[in-house]
């Protein structure tokens, strides 16, 4: 008697075929593991190394995260999710830290944005000879820092004197440019107003001045640290504290006497690659972009790729079905089958992980490349590629092909020996009791789910409709024969007609269910995954248009990256024929939604409005559904209904939420209105992000009424359908990114669906060959084979797209109160790939299979 080993051996040498189908499964489930695991780990391990902070040993910032804490005791779980914007120490900290032992000085540290005024908007009335130097264009914006921070950033003076109140230092370039001279006076436009001030040096920014985050294409120029903060718009408050070293003192020790100073202070003091987080905050949403690809999506992935590969390695073993029953007929015992069948997947599944995790290492680089590139993830940090995903990733599938194979080799190793050969000459048609309790409880889940998705709003929706589409897809795994067989019979009366091919289609699909339901449930997955991805994409994008278009109602839209200027909604007012100008400062705040277990932090886009309620209503159509917009102002919101629902709070209840910087406030809900998506879901008075923000230049000047040509002075004019347009193309990482995901799992799911028809079809050999001896003709086989083609992609995209359905309908009603939007060409383009792979994959290796029967 053969050993086991040898007869898996002998398995792989004679039967090709079959096992690199296996082989080629295993390989995609490890690539897809691979990629995943390797952007969860570089999410965990993400830094980025500091710049500007390289030589200040020690910083003391605040936390940059809000905590969410859930249960109690063993059960308790915190939750920390990054700011939209920088929270801030008190700049008297400075003062502390520089009394802790060890520590030679230490030093508040600002950085905001200001902008060069318009010619001849300055606030005094120097022309030309006056010394008032206007700055260049090309410059508008800069980034201004404190000077105090030159001991830090090797900045030096190489002309002039330090700034006092009043006064600034510009960059080398800067000056040169403007033809500045020290005693020259220039106007510029900060968060504290427009006023003219005193050029008192000029300066050669050091290597690690403005070298990251946003301003770094922009030149610096620096105040006194007394009026830095009074400039920035958070008077007494810093962005962080440097904390230099006495000669000799290390950075742990210093710490260390640092913590202690600043103990009950809320800040938080950092050494090493910590540093760099402060200085860019950038990496808070790179983690947490990472930790949705590599876990959300990577457990998601990992669940299909099990799928598919175990579907894969169960064909392959059912399709040795005769070759077990010879074995069991002359002794084989159950025990040598099973070892046989393990014996394969130690032979198929190691190898297999390896080779897919090399091109794993390369689509996770390329992914975290493409979002680099979109400005996800901050130019500094680095994948990292450890062992530990790849070993994850190799053990991942061969864990899949020992179940896979075992619980395939259940019925060859248990059956008689002397039923054994005439068991394998004919397809069970009976399923397991166990698989179809299963099954049955997977679709009772996913249609329970259904509902609860369908009576939830939010992120609750969407979390149920994760659990839809999985349920579901576990269904159609585990009841695929029955579905298969359910479906052949459905299908096969229009087959009938269709000629003697179609005949015989209908015929092999009935009779052979399992082979059907295994070519079937890759399609399935491509089409449920694919189409939820990509069309909750389309109708949120879809949605968020047309409440654009349909809420602004202004006349005129002022737009400029670097922010309009400080004055721009009056001067617009001026002009003649305005009717009413708004400006808008765009952020983002966060709210707690749920309640229990199920509490979160929301992130939710806030627009601040310049002007009072009935101004704002002039020049935006909210759709307001409850209160009025009127009593918009200190201490009072408008908020949109599916965050209401989602907050559980209504016209006159108190909305808690946080600032863009972690301050905590409750504001009044006055107005509930259903255009959040496109516009923004809260709206509050603008004083009340005032000190809360980086940036206090507005975002937005909304104008009704006026010319385009007396408003170009303020920025980009453009009306409400350019502006509908722009706000479009800005969503586009998250199309890119969907785009993505669903290319991905679509792409694994197709690859997939090919494989098993390959591998189906050149099983067929002998049945071909038969089927050509009596009395069928090579057309006849052929159009067989492409009707069974066309039976199962139909199939496969029905359920897939019924699944997709489930899912998306209460997701988008929950999340956009309206429903989906599904691009008619995108999906035929979906149903057309379907169904050209599926007739490529049964046509090419039938051909082949034929002409070697020929």
């Amino acid at each position: 008697m053969t050993r086991p080993n040898g007869l898996a051996r002998a398995a792989v040498r004679f039967r090709p075929a079959s096992f690199a189908g296996t082989f080629v499964a295993l390989m995609m489930s490890a690539l897809i593991v691979a990629a995943c695991g390797i952007l969860l780990e570089t999410g965990v391990r993400a830094s980025v190394p500091p710049v500007r902070y390289a030589d200040a040993p020690v910083v003391a910032a605040a936390d940059p995260y809000e905590y969410v804490v859930t249960g109690s005791g063993e059960d308790r779980e915190e939750e920390a999710v990054p700011l939209p914007d920088t929270a801030r120490v008190d700049a008297g900290l400075a003062a502390r830290a520089a009394e802790a032992p060890g520590a030679a000085a230490a030093v508040p540290d600002f950085t905001f944005p200001v902008r060069a005024a318009d010619a001849g908007t300055g606030s005094g009335s120097g022309g030309a000879g006056s010394g008032v130097r206007e700055l260049p264009v090309a410059e508008r914006a800069f980034t201004a820092h404190g000077w105090g921070s030159h001991v830090f950033t090797g900045t030096a003076l190489t002309a002039g004197s330090a700034p006092r109140t009043g006064e600034v230092v510009l960059d080398a370039g800067t000056a040169r440019a403007a033809e500045a001279a020290v005693g020259d006076t220039v106007t510029l436009d900060t968060a504290a107003g427009r006023r003219d001030f005193r050029v008192a040096g000029v300066a050669e920014a050091g290597p690690a001045e403005g070298a990251r985050g946003a301003g770094a294409a922009q030149a610096p120029v620096w105040f006194s640290d007394t009026e830095a903060a009074t400039l920035a718009g958070h008077p007494g408050r810093a962005d962080a504290v440097a904390v230099l070293a006495e000669p000799g003192v290390g950075a742990d020790a210093l710490a260390a006497s640092v913590e202690q100073a600043l103990a009950g202070s809320g800040a938080k003091v950092r050494t090493g690659d910590d540093r760099g987080a402060v200085e860019d905050p950038g990496l808070g949403y790179a983690k947490e972009t990472l930790f949705g690809l590599g876990g959300s999506f990577g457990g998601i992935a990992t669940i299909v790729a099990v799928f598919t590969a175990a579907g894969t390695v169960a064909l392959s073993v059912s399709q040795r079905a005769r070759e077990f029953a010879l074995l069991r007929a002359v002794g084989a015992t159950p025990r040598q089958i099973r070892r046989a069948v393990a014996s394969e997947a130690l032979l198929v599944a190691p190898l297999a992980g390896t080779v897919g995790c090399l091109p794993g290492v390369g689509l996770a680089y390329w992914w975290f490349g493409q979002l680099q590139d979109r400005g996800a993830i901050p130019e500094a940090v680095r994948v990292h590629v450890s062992w530990i995903p790849l070993l994850v990733a190799v053990a991942v599938g061969l864990l899949t092909a020992l179940g896979a194979g075992w619980a395939a080799g259940r019925g060859p190793a248990r059956i008689r020996p002397g039923q054994a050969l005439s068991e394998a000459s004919t397809e069970r048609l009976r399923p397991g009791v166990v698989r179809t309790v299963l099954g049955i409880g997977a679709l009772v889940g996913g249609t329970f789910l259904t509902g609860l998705s369908a009576g939830s709003t939010g992120d609750d929706a969407a979390g149920a409709s994760l659990g839809v589409v999985m349920c579901f897809m576990l269904a159609v795994a585990l009841l695929g024969p029955l579905m298969a067989r359910l479906c052949a019979g459905l299908f096969g009366l229009p087959l009938r007609g269709a000629g003697p091919a179609g005949a015989l289609a209908a015929a092999n699909s009935r009779n052979n269910a399992r082979r059907l339901a295994s070519a079937i449930t890759p399609i399935v997955l491509a089409m449920a995954f694919a189409s939820t991805l990509v069309f909750m994409h389309t109708s949120e994008s879809h949605i968020a248009d047309e409440q654009v278009r349909a809420g602004i109602t202004a006349d005129h839209v002022v737009t400029d990256p670097a922010g309009l200027p400080v004055d721009a909604a009056a001067r617009a007012a001026r002009a003649p024929g305005v009717e009413a100008a708004v400006g808008l400062l765009n952020t983002r705040v966060l709210v707690p939604v749920g309640s229990g277990e199920f509490s979160s932090l929301q992130g939710a886009a806030a627009q601040g409005v310049t002007g009072t309620g009935a101004e704002l209503a002039k020049v935006q159509d909210l759709d307001v559904r409850e209160g009025s917009l009127d009593r918009l102002g200190e201490g009072r919101v408008a908020i949109d209904r599916t965050l209401a629902n989602a907050a559980d709070v209504g016209v006159g209840d108190r909305l808690p939420l946080h600032l863009p910087d972690g301050t905590k406030s409750a504001p009044e809900v006055v107005a509930v209105y259903g255009r959040g998506l496109g516009l923004a879901t809260v709206t509050l008075d603008r004083a009340a992000l005032t000190g809360h923000v980086s940036s206090g230049f507005d975002s937005t000047l909304l104008v009704r009424g006026g010319s385009a040509t007396s408003l170009t002075a303020l920025g980009e004019v453009t009306d409400a359908s350019g502006y509908a347009t722009e706000k479009s193309l800005d969503a586009k990482l998250g199309a890119w990114s969907n785009n993505t995901m669903a290319g991905v799992l679509g792409g694994f799911a197709a690859i997939a669906a090919v494989n098993t028809l390959v591998m189906t079809v050149l099983d067929r050999r002998r049945e071909l060959g038969t089927l050509r001896l009596v009395g069928s003709t090579r057309r006849q086989v052929l159009g067989m084979l492409r009707w069974e083609s066309l039976l199962v992609s139909t199939v496969g995209v029905v359920l897939g797209s019924a699944i997709a359905a489930a899912t998306l309908v209460p997701m988008v009603r929950g999340t956009t109160g309206a429903s989906p939007y599904v691009p008619p060409l995108l999906y035929g383009s979906f149903v057309a790939a379907a169904g050209g792979l599926a007739l490529l994959a049964v046509t090419l290796p039938g051909l082949a299979a034929l002409r070697r029967r020929s």
